[in-house]
């Protein structure tokens, strides 16, 4: 219990340090139920009244070996700036070895706090699944309230946005947080899923404008018709927004997927966003219209 140079080893150190502590339980993994019966004869020769011991099973990385650095993050805080929320890691790692009942998986800390027992641990190993974790993170993000969710996402814009874009405006981020909320799955997302609402022109290859069916010349007459509709609406409600491009589309013998997609492209810079006609309603009459003048301009220079 003591090394040669009069230092003392882990048993005797744990041992004291429980007792002085005044630990009640004592729950670590199973790798070292061989040192509890040592562990126990140092109480009863010091005059100790030993703790309870639970021993839990490992957890283990994907391909079955102990977990370590090279299976990902390891430390709370890097869960943390990777954009998981507290309550979601949690929720993971109380489902490795334990459950409520034989189907929950999402449940409040509450709910584990009143219903956690030892007699539930399981006594095989856990997988660390990192995609069970993001699946997890995604299901608790999507339970936040708009403001929840824009408060949340705020950290992450103020670091990772160009210095441009900044400052972040939290009633505008409030409007954006809820087009997002089903797509986004950990919180350093946020920068690069939102970064065309910050940003005056978002960079994008202007052959992106062309959609399957389209050529340059339909192309820049959606453009044109699209910024003559836009331009002239007082109410930029998305219905309006909607009925008033969808007839144009039609005029234009579009599908709406080309018509659409076409505006798409050149509002965000992106084939994929939210609900259209929900961000160019957030994005506002004066970004929108800049933003389609701009594809114009761009598209017809690369013509």
């Amino acid at each position: 219990i003591m090394k040669s140079d009069g230092f003392p080893t882990y048993h005797l150190a744990v041992v004291a340090d429980d007792h002085l502590m005044e630990i009640s339980h004592v729950m670590r993994a199973e790798e070292w139920l061989p040192s509890t019966p040592r562990h126990l004869q140092l109480f009863e020769a010091l005059g100790f009244e030993p703790p309870q011991f639970a021993h839990l099973p490992m957890i283990m990385g994907p391909d079955r070996a102990k977990l370590s650095k090279r299976h990902g993050a390891t430390a709370i805080g890097e869960y943390k700036d990777d954009g998981y929320l507290p309550e979601a890691l949690l929720n993971f790692m109380v489902l490795l070895g334990w459950s409520l009942d034989d189907k929950t998986e999402i449940m409040s800390t509450q709910t584990i706090i009143d219903n956690f027992t030892l007699d539930r641990v399981t006594k095989s190993a856990a997988i660390f699944d990192q995609e069970k974790l993001l699946w997890v993170n995604g299901m608790y993000i999507r339970e936040l309230k708009p403001e929840q969710l824009a408060g949340r996402m705020m950290p992450f814009l103020e670091r990772d946005l160009p210095k441009e874009a900044l400052p972040v405006d939290s009633g505008y981020l409030s409007r954006i947080a809820p087009l997002l909320q089903e797509r986004i799955k950990r919180l350093d997302d946020s920068a690069d899923i939102t970064s065309y609402f910050f940003q005056a022109n978002e960079e994008f290859d202007t052959e992106t404008l062309v959609q399957k069916g389209m050529d340059r010349d339909t192309t820049l007459s959606a453009l044109k018709a699209a910024l003559a509709d836009l331009s002239g609406m007082d109410d930029f409600e998305h219905g309006k927004l909607e009925e008033l491009l969808t007839v144009t589309g039609e005029k234009l013998s579009l599908s709406r997927r080309q018509f659409f997609g076409v505006l798409r492209v050149a509002a965000t810079g992106r084939a994929v966003s939210p609900p259209l006609f929900e961000t160019l309603e957030v994005l506002g009459k004066d970004r929108t219209v800049s933003r389609v003048k701009n594809a114009i301009q761009r598209f017809s220079a690369a013509g």
